[in-house]
């Protein structure tokens, strides 16, 4: 009886932390919406990033929780896993990631690129014993990695406005709606076991957290405006993943605003300079050059 008490009183206290973590969460994801409010200028506006304030919020928001959460456990992890093992995981997900680029390669009339990544996923889970390694790659069959959002991609929605999502981080609309074919052609989303299926999902984002830790301090190091470097980085590089390593000019619209936007912040930087210049005797009106009021003053007669 004793016992039965004590584990119901834990199960509560898990609850009541469980709801106040929630709360805690839901109540700074409210605070970064209020503050994400605030409107960008439209001479400093990207066209590429019309919900500049949100993003930009969001973006401090994930910064805090990767500070607080994902980069302690994914240098924790990449401290106590010998790198043999760290890298047959990052191999492990990798091979379940051809299922769904297989099926995005065939949505995209790639079939040759479709037999790779089949041919890929056969011999990986079979010679390289479950993806722990990877042969196809050593036998000469390359990993292309297509996903719903390069479909999506493909077939027009080439230029979408870019998109912070709150843990996820950067993203765009375009693949936030593909993220769900990509969730639904996931294999770990038809494991029939809750714990597994989160346990290996964490895993996952742990592992690919700790193979990104020497990127994100070059980052935080080299960049005057991280948040602007992430989403010119992620655009140019899902540009490049639509179109296969070849990307076409950008649109000559999104030029033209962008050039538009850089002019009026020069202008604006003039007008700026003007009024905290000093005026010199001569720029004053109704003033006589200097050449006339050295005459007047008999100087060098």
């Amino acid at each position: 009886m004793l016992l039965s008490s004590c584990r119901m009183t834990n199960a509560r206290l898990r609850n009541t932390l469980s709801m106040n973590g929630l709360q805690n969460i839901g109540l700074l994801l409210l605070l970064v919406l209020v503050s994400g409010c605030a409107s960008v200028p439209d001479e400093q506006a990207d066209p590429r990033d019309p919900l500049e304030s949100y993003n930009r919020a969001m973006y401090k928001f994930n910064r805090v929780v990767d500070d607080a959460v994902l980069k302690p456990v994914a240098k924790g992890y990449k401290a106590i896993t010998p790198e043999p093992v760290d890298r047959g995981v990052t191999n492990f997900f990798n091979n379940l990631a051809d299922v769904t680029s297989a099926l995005n390669n065939l949505f995209q009339f790639k079939l040759s690129r479709a037999g790779s990544d089949l041919g890929r996923l056969a011999v990986n889970t079979t010679i390289g014993i479950l993806g722990f390694r990877d042969v196809a790659t050593d036998m000469g069959l390359p990993s292309y990695k297509e996903d719903f959002g390069q479909t999506f991609g493909y077939w027009g929605d080439d230029s979408s406005p870019y998109l912070v999502l709150p843990f996820l981080g950067p993203s765009t609309i375009r693949d936030t709606i593909g993220l769900g074919g990509d969730i639904a052609a996931n294999p770990l989303f038809y494991i029939d076991n809750r714990p597994v299926t989160w346990g290996l999902t964490g895993l996952d984002v742990t592992d690919t957290r700790a193979d990104l830790l020497k990127a994100g301090d070059i980052l935080e190091e080299a960049a005057i405006d991280p948040y602007a470097f992430t989403r010119d980085a992620y655009l140019q590089h899902r540009r490049d993943k639509i179109f296969d390593g070849n990307p076409p000019e950008e649109e000559d619209d999104w030029e033209d605003e962008s050039d538009a936007a850089d002019t009026a912040a020069e202008d604006r930087y003039e007008r700026c300079q003007d009024r905290v210049r000093p005026r010199r005797p001569a720029d004053q009106p109704g003033s006589a050059p200097p050449a006339a009021r050295l005459g007047r003053q008999g100087i060098g007669a």
